[in-house]
């Protein structure tokens, strides 16, 4: 792709950016958008866009979810409503008055579809700069608590716009290349749509800009061009920096199977950050689930028809995190990190602070090299071959380096010049996870006193408050992860006998820093009643 062909795809035309520069000021409005795109079609975004909106409407929220896939609408046929026949008349620019009558009522209360039109002649959203903003900002005077915008495919200009316009913006993606691939390029896309956007109004910085896209020759990444800027004007390059950091996209990993693709979210959002500069936080996963396959042929939404399916849990994770990133404020890292110009420390290549030991130096340094394994899809699209071998090269220079004492010192002393430790670097924070945190440590304020009941679901939530994975618990009490996930879905029937019970339940207090008498007592009752009633009504049959 030369740099002239990247260009039609992400811009129409330069007088779209004079109207567009002030589009996020007028879309920062009372409702919480949520936009689901950033991808390739067929890895699951309807199925998702369509979920959160269930459940923010079963929570009582009153929930629009539209339909803005102009090539592939069909959020119809997921609720078991008719196609529409055409879609909203915008011609004589009263959107408001033509949103609201298109709104179409579905089978769960709170929740309203706006659709796009099935069959339509001449699809209606290729809007130009002035009528699309129009267009996004009579979107949020809808009266809802939220909106949550299936985008569809692609990285055009309105499919960008509407994600960068978005308060929390979701891409969807599966762990195969191509679709990997589509993610990545998104990203890329979406930056310079940011940064083109951000210097409206500047011309001869946007020819600046265009001339460093042209000598990469393809969309390129924010640290390209961040490098190629620096050469031409060093304010500029630090402007552009700034715009990398401050964009900010959602991801979710659907159809997961093996422990890898469970990982690959958080492998995709470390390789964004230190390859690209933008921020790509990890929401979680949704496991392949045929329960999926026959819900939509069934025409219902997965957390209606089947909300005990594994898919239904993540996704009921999934939407709990969004739900926290609306309405919880996480503290941001203050400051902008210096211009990439530099190869990274060895300490960075791994990931860790200086202040880490050779325990942390090895699991760091496998994590790495299973990020950055040959073959692997995590960096599909993202590294040549050469670039690739490069970067394993450096992680065995930093694993070497870093695990023999002399060096270390040697390498500390030389690269900051003080001891290693007077420096920390910053945790990594992921917004998502920390925003769940605060709203369930909140909840739980209200609900855990002398007399609370400890069920399986409360457990699970405790657990979740504090950021802690049941493998983890598992190594430390020695209680397998089969029988912790039996006591947290409270499958009695998996579980051994009471007395082996009470002991597991007594190292989960303890872990969870919870009084282990109180989980024993009340935890131990609801087992046995359960027990009891099922087989009382199995006599009674």
């Amino acid at each position: 792709m030369t740099g002239r062909d990247s260009l039609h795809d992400v811009d129409d035309d330069d007088d779209d950016l004079e109207e567009q520069g002030d589009v996020p000021a007028h879309l920062r409005g009372a409702r919480r958008v949520i936009a689901v795109g950033g991808g390739r079609g067929g890895v699951g975004k309807s199925l998702v866009a369509v979920n959160l909106a269930v459940y923010f409407a079963q929570l009582g929220k009153s929930v629009i979810l539209v339909d803005a896939d102009p090539t592939g609408s069909n959020l119809h046929a997921h609720l078991g409503l008719r196609a529409a026949v055409r879609e909203p008349s915008l011609e004589d620019g009263a959107y408001a008055e033509a949103f609201r009558e298109a709104l179409v009522p579905t089978r769960v209360p709170g929740l309203s579809l706006l659709p796009a039109a099935h069959d339509a002649i001449s699809p209606t959203l290729g809007l130009r700069a002035a009528r699309k903003t129009r267009w996004m900002s009579r979107l949020r005077t809808l009266p809802a608590d939220f909106l949550v915008i299936d985008v569809g495919p692609g990285h055009g200009a309105f499919s960008v716009d509407l994600m960068l316009a978005a308060d929390i913006p979701i891409a969807v993606t599966v762990p195969e290349p191509p679709a990997i691939e589509t993610t990545y390029r998104f990203l890329r896309a979406a930056y310079r749509r940011r940064l083109r956007r951000a210097l409206a109004r500047d011309r001869f910085r946007l020819n600046l800009i265009e001339r460093g896209v042209r000598e990469i020759g393809s969309l390129p990444s924010p640290i390209q061009l961040v490098k190629s800027l620096s050469k031409m004007e060093r304010h500029l390059a630090e402007l552009a920096w700034a715009e990398a950091q401050r964009l900010r996209i959602n991801l979710i990993v659907n159809q997961t199977r093996v422990r890898t693709d469970m990982e690959l979210g958080g492998w995709m959002s470390t390789l964004a950050s230190r390859h690209y500069g933008v921020k790509l936080d990890e929401l979680g996963h949704i496991e392949q689930d045929d329960t999926v396959w026959v819900t939509v042929r069934r025409n219902k939404p997965l957390l209606v028809d089947s909300p005990t399916s594994k898919a239904a849990r993540n996704l009921e994770r999934i939407a709990r995190r969004v739900l926290a990133l609306s309405t919880t404020r996480v503290p941001k890292v203050p400051g902008t990190p210096p211009l990439p110009l530099e190869d990274p420390t060895h300490y960075a290549t791994l990931g860790i602070t200086r202040s880490a030991n050779d325990e942390e130096i090895r699991r760091a340094y496998k994590r790495e090299r299973e990020i950055y394994a040959t073959g692997g899809i995590a960096t599909s699209s993202l590294l040549t071959d050469d670039e690739l071998a490069r970067c394993q090269g450096r992680l065995d220079e930093a694993y070497d380096t870093l695990l023999d004492a002399i060096r270390r010192r040697a390498y500390d002393i030389s690269s900051f010049g003080e001891p290693a430790h007077e420096i920390r670097s910053p945790a990594v924070v992921r917004p998502a996870l920390a925003a769940e945190q605060m709203m369930l440590q909140s909840e739980l304020a209200r609900e855990l006193g002398p007399d609370t009941v400890f069920t399986g679901d409360l457990l699970r939530k405790v657990r979740d408050s504090q950021g802690i994975e049941l493998v983890e618990i598992s190594a430390r009490t020695k209680i397998s992860k089969v029988h912790l996930t039996a006591i947290e879905d409270e499958a009695f029937d998996a579980l051994p006998a009471p007395v082996y019970v009470r002991g597991f339940l007594g190292e989960l207090a303890k872990f969870l820093k919870l009084d282990p008498a109180t989980v024993q007592k009340s935890y131990l009752r609801r087992m046995r009643e359960r027990l009891s009633s099922r087989r009382d009504g199995g006599d009674g049959a």
